[in-house]
């Protein structure tokens, strides 16, 4: 699996706090996925976090 944060990210940090193994904040304030590809003992809360986007940003590709 696959995740790329894609631009209008708004730094609310709910990806980091659902999934903090695969999501932190990159040097420009916004969110950055951590691993590439995602860890399969990673993947259910990377799409949780994906899901739960207020801005609907975050792209996964199985």
């Amino acid at each position: 699996m696959e995740v790329q944060i894609d631009e209008g990210c708004i730094s609310c940090g709910l990806c980091t706090e659902i999934c903090p193994d695969e999501f932190e904040f990159g040097p420009e304030g916004t969110a950055v996925p951590i691993n590439d590809p995602v860890p399969a003992d990673l993947e259910a809360g990377t799409v949780e976090a994906s899901e739960a986007c207020p801005v609907s940003v975050i792209e996964v590709e199985e």
